[in-house]
């Protein structure tokens, strides 16, 4: 029994039905938390039907972290008490596919395979499988939004203005274009993706109406001078053209593979012609946000390659982490702005034990036009899930997980 001290049930609720989420009996992991660190991953108890390959004692043998897993039936799973199909016998994950494109032709050209479970298929292979091997193509929606981050703490995105008129600039289409254009989802208006409570709340496809900034996805650079004109009032220096003058560089870290170098490439042109100069460093994807994008203290001013997905399908699993002042921390952080508004702290605190339903929705979506007011990123994609699948293979996508279902799937 779970008993709360605030009504929280339905994030708890909704957490324990994530797929990392695994009830064992106490009795038997007991003696492997004792120890310091915890062995238990090295004798998991499977409750599915499927299971890391095991030895005569019980020890997980059947992964080589970074390498493969290997999975087989559960020896204990009963079919006549799981709705599961459980088609297939054995699966092999790979790991360390580190090329995309690689991986992605070798899944469509070759037999008996699935891709990608850990990013999406590269723009090229994409746009082929949408065009010519869409019976291979599992979509779904992703849960997601993706957006360039500043940070507010950080001159010159300190400053209201500026950030509302680097976002009425940006050409968002030419962003989207670089994950795959409008054939792979709309560009994003606010934070709460299609598919989640708050989303229709918040305006649908179309957001917030009455926020000008975030209007024209083509770019606005009209309204745009006069957001930082009104900046200049406020003691930025900006030239009489509406250019920013201040002449430092800007730390902006960027993934150094494509998609992700692509949409920050076109970021960087677009920030230039606003005047931004910047310190444009390019590092791998877990370097990103481990030493940078996750790290308050890194310096960094802006990071064109994050987003948020959500954890369950709940409004306040998307914007609490991202947004929510109390959730900045040290380390690991992904309130990527830095956003720390009492106002919008408050309306999560409060929303947050509203039980599921319209009421829920409504509270959620007023928070999102909070932080949207806030102009806290550029946020341009809600792209679907992609993923890929050999010829003889019949892929289910998990509406769950936006990846390949291995309990659904099957060989034709």
């Amino acid at each position: 029994m779970i008993e709360l001290d605030k009504a929280t049930a339905v994030t708890v609720a909704a957490a324990l039905v994530m797929p990392i989420t695994v009830p064992v009996p106490r009795e038997y992991a007991r003696h492997f938390d004792a120890e310091s660190p915890s062995t238990y991953d090295e004798r998991v108890a499977f409750t599915g039907p499927y299971m890391v390959r095991n030895d005569a004692d019980g020890k997980l043998v059947g992964r080589d972290p970074g390498q493969s897993i290997e999975i087989v039936r559960n020896p204990n799973w009963d079919p006549e008490t799981d709705y599961r199909p459980a088609y297939l016998d054995e699966i092999t994950i790979e790991e360390g596919n580190d090329d995309l494109t690689v991986a992605s032709r070798r899944t469509l050209q070759g037999q008996a395979l699935m891709c990608c479970d850990s990013g999406q298929p590269p723009i090229s292979v994409l746009r082929q499988a949408i065009t010519r091997n869409e019976d291979q193509l599992g979509r779904i929606s992703s849960g997601g939004t993706r957006w360039i981050a500043l940070n507010t703490t950080k001159a010159p995105f300190d400053n209201l203005n500026v950030r509302k008129a680097v976002i009425a600039a940006f050409d968002r289409e030419a962003l989207l274009l670089t994950r795959g254009g409008r054939e792979v989802g709309p560009i994003a208006q606010h934070y709460i993706p299609p598919g989640v409570p708050g989303f229709e709340e918040s305006g649908g496809e179309k957001g917030f109406a009455e926020l000008d900034w975030m209007r024209n996805p083509k770019g606005d650079p009209e309204l745009a001078r006069r957001y930082m004109l009104a900046a200049r009032d406020e003691g930025v220096p900006v030239t009489d053209d509406g250019r920013y003058a201040g002449g430092e560089k800007l730390l902006t870290i960027a993934t150094n593979a494509d998609p992700g170098l692509q949409t920050a490439t076109v970021a960087q042109g677009q920030l230039k012609a606003m005047g931004f100069e910047l310190n444009f460093r390019k590092v791998p994807q877990d370097t990103l946000y481990t030493r940078f994008c996750n790290v308050p203290g890194s310096d960094y001013v802006i990071c064109p390659n994050v987003g948020w997905f959500r954890d369950f399908t709940d409004p306040q699993s998307v914007l609490e982490p991202t947004f929510k002042g109390a959730a900045i921390k040290p380390q690991g952080n992904v309130n990527y702005s830095l956003i720390d508004e009492p106002e919008i702290d408050d309306a999560m605190t409060t929303a947050s034990v509203i039980p599921a339903g319209p009421e829920r929705s409504k509270a959620w979506a007023e928070i999102n036009e909070m932080v949207v007011a806030q102009a806290p990123g550029i946020p341009y994609s809600w792209d679907d899930s992609f993923q890929l699948a050999s010829k003889d293979v019949h892929g289910v996508m998990n509406g769950y997980t936006t990846t390949w279902d291995l309990a659904y799937s099957f060989l034709k």
